[in-house]
């Protein structure tokens, strides 16, 4: 009988049957093995972490009243005399000592856009804050434009700071997806001396309130 191939043999046939048997189940999977990601690849983008502040405009005048405007005149659109005292106080909230209670914006943002009409009271109430930080007012969305508000807000330097009329800060709170974090307010409540502050960390949405104790009677 002739003598059988060097490396033949029922041996032979079942090494190579155990080193194919994981390929032939990949081909069976319908796919390609996943390749794990290469040595210092960058890790698939997801929700950056961000703090925004978010204040109501200061005081307004009583209904039938007329606030004033930077120049002093009358204007129904402007701050009362105790919105434009909470507007020069306002930078107080923001210290450039590290370690208080609130950061100082990078970017501040009021209630604004192109038509001449709009009440300056969001603007008003920023413009000694935004001199104090040597940063410009982005006044270019209006009342009712809080999902491209929040979209411009997301995207730019953090912290953010924005100044907003109350009917619309519920929108924007939806808008940044943070309207389902416990203990946020569905509505701003009747009051011009809070700051609702809003962190995200991990893509997860965080909620405080603060007082602002900037006036006498303040709560």
């Amino acid at each position: 009988m002739p003598e059988a191939p060097a490396g033949s043999g029922p041996r032979r046939r079942a090494v190579l049957a155990a080193a194919l048997a994981p390929l032939a189940g990949a081909g069976c999977s319908g796919g390609e093995t996943p390749r794990p990601p290469a040595p210092g690849a960058p890790a698939p983008a997801g929700p950056q972490d961000a703090l925004v502040m978010v204040i109501r405009h200061a005081e307004q005048p009583y209904a039938g009243g007329l606030g004033r405007d930077a120049e002093g005149e009358d204007d129904p659109g402007s701050l009362a005399g105790r919105g434009w005292r909470r507007a020069e106080r306002l930078p107080r909230l923001f210290p450039p000592a590290p370690g208080s209670s609130l950061p100082r914006p990078a970017a501040v943002f009021a209630a604004g856009g192109e038509a001449a009409t709009a009440p300056a009271r969001s603007r008003q109430t920023v413009a000694a804050l935004a001199t104090a930080l040597r940063t410009p007012v982005r006044a270019e969305f209006a009342v009712g434009a809080e999902a491209a508000l929040a979209q411009a807000a997301l995207a730019g330097p953090m912290p953010v700071l924005v100044c907003w009329e109350h009917s619309g800060i519920p929108r924007l709170i939806r808008a940044l997806g943070a309207h389902q974090v416990p203990g946020t307010p569905a509505t701003w409540p009747d009051r011009h001396d809070l700051v609702w502050i809003l962190t995200r960390r991990q893509g997860r949405w965080s909620f405080r309130e603060l007082p602002q104790h900037l006036l006498p009677g303040d709560v």
